[in-house]
């Protein structure tokens, strides 16, 4: 059975994509919890943005350094299995980031080790439980509106990727790939902000005081501009993988694949 699994081109291709796509999603999502600036990391001097009379720069969740792969294996996904493809791995995602979540906070419960605690001093960080609670304990705010912002781009990417397909057929991969994206991360940036930062403090007492609505939206334009200049440096990969896919499935399959995804909306 196993043997014939792994023999089957197109079913090998889809456990590799949905392995790349799955895994980044998750690690992106734990390492999201950091803040960093683009510019500095370039070693470049940060960037003076004005909006809403205030001035912003390049400062991202890490998780921005994985999620465009996660919206380029979306694009490739949706190409050869369509909707159904995306949609499955979707849900999945969001269910293996929930329990990733819950065990994370179990380990944050247990109780730390004495020598364990003071095991980095000399690295400077005096209370190691301290440092692994405060990195891993993401609020459940963020958690939520992480997962519910995911789910929403992922199913705004499929809609939009195939309405484009239809009008353009086969050409112009660029335009339905980097315009479902340009479009699903647009939806996905204001999402995830403005849930875990505006309403959920709102709603849920004890969270602390909502971000001002003005300050959120120009923080969305901003982390949305990184994500806009990305997804079209990424058009040349989305044309090498797909060159790729091509070659290892042959013409006659890869057609049949993208003619099926077609169907299966």
């Amino acid at each position: 059975m196993i043997h014939t699994i792994i023999r089957n081109k197109p079913t090998r291709l889809f456990i590799i994509l949905a392995g790349i796509f799955m895994v980044n999603a998750l690690i992106a999502e734990f390492i999201g919890v950091k803040i960093f600036s683009l510019e500095k990391t370039l070693g470049w001097q940060p960037v003076s943005i004005r909006l809403f009379g205030s001035v912003y720069s390049f400062n991202l969740t890490c998780g921005v350094l994985l999620w465009p792969v996660v919206f380029v294996m979306t694009d490739i996904i949706n190409e050869y299995y369509g909707p159904k493809g995306v949609k499955f791995l979707s849900w999945l995602t969001i269910a293996l980031i929930a329990f990733g979540f819950l065990m994370v906070f179990g380990a944050i419960q247990t109780t730390a080790n004495d020598w364990w605690i003071t095991s980095k001093k000399e690295a400077g960080i005096s209370d190691m439980n301290v440092a692994f609670n405060g990195i891993y304990g993401q609020g459940l705010g963020i958690i939520i509106a992480s997962m519910i912002a995911f789910l929403v781009g992922q199913l705004v990417d499929v809609l939009v990727f195939h309405r484009i397909k239809k009008i353009t057929g086969e050409k112009k991969i660029w335009l339905r790939a980097t315009g479902s994206t340009l479009v699903s991360q647009l939806i996905d940036s204001f999402i995830v902000l403005l849930i875990a930062f505006y309403f959920y403090p709102k709603l849920v007492k004890g969270q602390g005081e909502p971000w001002p609505f003005d300050q959120l939206i120009a923080i969305c334009i901003v982390n949305y501009i990184y994500k806009f200049i990305v997804a079209i440096l990424l058009t040349p990969v989305i044309y090498l993988v797909h060159g790729r896919i091509e070659r290892y499935l042959g013409h006659e399959q890869a057609a049949e694949m993208k003619k099926a995804a077609m169907q299966n909306e």
